[in-house]
């Protein structure tokens, strides 16, 4: 609705309290964000998220029972919502979203690049089409993503694009080697779109790197390890994340991240020698611990059923000063590591 300019009196005539009303009630509306993978874990915590910031949200995922009831919760925030059906590994649905998302909020503001599965196994008993479906979902469809989004950007003259990585980004994960590549080429995939749009100042392609976060896909992801997957300590709530997400909405940057343990793994894996291994020893020896459990594709396929919420259930509150604490040893740990290991390769010299 485009309000009468105060011109003459024939400009003021039609403009009325209804009208009015109707004109404050849109320009009181928040940004066009669009999530995907928005039915639990990250995603979810986003979306409500945004919500308590009267975002207008258009949800996307392969749940659309799920996305239905976040609807209803974000509305009850008092934000608008719709939800879409959405598989991102489908060039059909990623078009259909955008076209959904403009015509519900006429343009997108932001598009978060959320959706995400993830394998775990000894990698060449892992079957083929499973690393696929991970390298397709976590990389290829943030690509898609992206692609159908930018001529939106580039049309409107700004626009924010966010590509939720992780941890693995900066650090190989043994057992989850497909998680690990599709990772790592999305990294280099944002860094090559910012030079691209280098020229463009308000558009803004923006990282966000969480360490191990407790989120419901861990008992949702496909397993071939022969044991339950549970995320080692510390996981960090999702909310957290999702807060950084949006915080990127008012104040853009390339690269943020969540969790101390991030910044600490990726210290290791640049000053430990063989670093990759002593990981490989740490997971299986972890795994080796936890009940067993028969191989599964989990969600990569298909959407699984079960409730849809924010929290995996994971985590355990942990004192600032033990956390404070932690990372303090940790730091230690890694400086020692790498002197070990410094050290051994000069002796075998």
């Amino acid at each position: 609705m485009t309000r009468p300019c105060a011109g003459g009196a024939e400009d003021r005539a039609p403009w009325n309290d209804e009208d009015a009303a109707m004109f404050e009630a849109e320009a009181e509306r928040g940004p066009v964000v669009v999530v995907t993978g928005a039915a639990s874990g990250i995603g979810r915590a986003t979306a409500l998220r945004f919500a308590e910031d009267n975002a207008q949200l258009v949800l996307a995922s392969r749940d659309v029972a799920a996305l239905e009831r976040l609807v209803a919760e974000c509305e009850s925030c008092g934000a608008r919502a719709i939800a879409v059906r959405c598989d991102v590994t489908s060039d059909a649905d990623v078009l259909a979203l955008v076209e959904a998302a403009c015509e519900f909020g006429d343009g997108i503001d932001a598009w978060v690049n959320n959706a995400g599965v993830g394998v775990v196994g000894e990698f060449d008993t892992v079957p083929f089409e499973a690393h696929r479906r991970v390298i397709e979902t976590d990389l290829v469809a943030y690509a898609r993503g992206a692609h159908a989004v930018l001529p939106v950007f580039r049309a409107q003259g700004q626009g924010l694009l966010v590509n939720v990585l992780s941890l693995g980004s900066w650090v190989p994960q043994p057992l989850a080697a497909s998680y690990s590549a599709a990772k790592f080429g999305l990294r280099g995939l944002s860094a090559a779109l910012r030079g691209e749009l280098g020229r463009d100042r308000d558009i803004h392609v923006c990282d966000v790197y969480p360490a191990f976060v407790d989120t419901p896909a861990f008992g949702y992801g496909g397993n071939y390890s022969g044991h339950e997957v549970r995320p080692p300590s510390p996981a960090y709530d999702p909310r957290r994340v999702a807060q950084a997400i949006v915080r990127l909405t008012r104040r853009p940057r390339a690269t943020t991240v969540v969790g101390g343990v991030a910044p600490l793994a990726r210290a290791a894996y640049a000053l430990v020698p063989r670093f990759e291994v002593l990981s490989a020893a740490l997971t299986r020896r972890a795994l080796a611990r936890m009940p067993e459990a028969p191989p599964s594709p989990g969600n990569l396929f298909e959407s699984v059923g079960g409730r849809r919420r924010v929290d995996g259930g994971y985590r355990t509150p942990v004192p600032a000063a033990v956390r404070t604490a932690g990372i303090g040893a940790g730091l230690a740990a890694v400086a020692g590591l790498a002197w070990l290991g410094y050290r051994a390769m000069a002796t075998r010299r």
